[in-house]
Parts: structure tokens; C-alpha cells; sequence
């Protein structure tokens, strides 16, 4: 396999992304949905959690909490990218904690800038975030004129980058799919599941979780509102 290459799948792949610091709901929640969405396909997606490096355990923001990687991340592969935010302190002295900024603001000195860019130029491959992902996306220069949305206590730092913000739960603006608070991350899956799948998984997975989808995906259709 040549670097970059997709690895030998015949199903979508749905790659959820590691990093040190990650808050763990924003990787378990849609890793979740989409297994059980795969399950309903009898196996028609393969559900990974990936690294940015290499294989192996990763360090969540929360109590030490680690989770496996057990592949890297494929930015080439047709499919879904998820990349979680952080979790931990969000003010302090960053000379004495490891805030959630600090955390996003690292991973300018990993790969994933690189990676990522290499999957939004990707033609088959749909990045999605949740949380602070979109804050990491942004702080790396990705999402300047995009359409987006964060953590509420992001929001303005968001738009700062170039990005236009929408305070919705999960915003659909094409390739790029971005959700809110820590819990929008069920929201963000499983509006995924019924746009990539269609309404009879996503509802049938709404079923076994005993969780319906909260708000109105945002998207750039329909006519423009008059202001209230």
C-alpha cells in the first residue's frame, strides 16, 4: 500500500480521530452510532478509531482515560472523518494547565493539519466534527469561508477564523459536517447515518438507543429567512 492509500476495505470507512487530549463522548457517541448504523447494513461500514501517527493507546483530556487506535487515519479513503474536540480545563494559566485551547492549539505541531487538508481535498471523503473538532480545523487555517458551528463558549473564537457561524446543533454545509456541544455528537451520527443510509437506519438506530435527534440540521437550502 503507497502512503496516503485507503486501506483494502469494500465498505465506506468511518474514521474517528484519536489525539492527545480528546474528550471521550465526542469519539464514543458517534463510534456508537455508526457501529450500530453498520450492524442495520449488515456490516455496511467499517467503524475505526484511528491516530494521527501510529497505532496504539491515546490519552483522552478526561481522568486519563485512554482508548486504542487501532489503524491510522486514511485521509484519501472514501467515507466519513469525525474529529472530536478536547476535554479538560477551559481557562488557566496555560504555564500551569493544559487548557482545552492549549490541547487544540498543539495539534498545529502534529500532522493533522497536513492530514486534514488532504481529506477536505479528498472527492469521497466527508470530515465531520464534534464540539471543538471545528475549532481544531479552523486554528489549523482549514475552514476559512466555510459554513460551521462549535462549543457555544467557541463560537466566537470561531468566527474569528473567516468562518461563518451558525448556532445550530449540526450544521451541514457540504463535505463539512459540524456539531455543537459534547452530546451533538449522537446528533451529528446519526443525521449522518440518515443522509449517507437513508431515514430507515438512522431510525432504526434512534430505536435501539431510545434517543431521538434534537433541533433542525442547518443547511445552505431553501429561501432566506426575513429577519423576526
Amino acid at each position: 500500500m503507497h502512503p496516503g492509500e485507503g486501506p483494502a476495505t469494500a465498505v465506506p470507512l468511518v474514521q474517528i480521530i484519536l489525539f492527545d487530549g480528546f474528550d471521550p463522548l465526542d469519539v464514543i457517541a458517534p463510534f456508537e452510532v455508526f457501529a450500530a448504523g453498520s450492524d442495520a447494513l449488515s456490516g455496511g461500514l467499517d467503524v475505526r478509531l484511528v491516530s494521527l501517527d501510529a497505532p496504539g493507546p491515546v490519552r483522552s483530556g478526561t481522568r486519563g482515560l485512554h482508548l486504542e487506535a487501532t489503524d491510522t487515519l486514511h485521509p484519501e479513503a472514501p467515507g466519513i472523518v469525525v474529529v472530536p474536540g478536547a476535554s479538560g480545563p477551559v481557562d488557566g494559566d496555560p504555564d500551569e494547565v493544559v487548557t482545552i485551547p492549549v490541547l487544540i492549539a498543539r495539534l498545529g505541531g502534529t500532522p493533522f493539519p497536513e492530514l486534514m487538508r488532504r481529506c477536505l481535498d479528498a472527492p469521497h471523503t466527508l470530515v465531520a466534527t464534534v464540539c471543538g473538532g471545528s475549532l481544531a480545523l479552523a486554528m489549523a487555517g482549514l475552514l476559512e469561508g466555510r459554513t460551521a458551528v462549535t462549543h457555544r463558549l467557541g463560537l466566537d473564537m470561531l468566527e474569528a477564523t473567516g468562518v461563518t457561524v451558525v448556532d445550530a446543533r449540526v450544521v451541514d454545509d457540504g463535505d463539512l459536517v459540524t456539531s455543537g456541544g459534547v452530546t451533538s455528537g449522537l446528533d451529528l451520527a446519526l443525521y449522518l447515518l440518515e443522509r449517507e443510509t437513508g431515514p430507515r437506519i438512522a431510525h432504526a438506530v434512534e430505536q435501539l438507543f431510545q434517543y431521538e435527534r434534537r433541533g433542525t440540521v442547518w443547511a445552505p437550502r431553501g429561501p432566506v429567512p426575513v429577519a423576526f
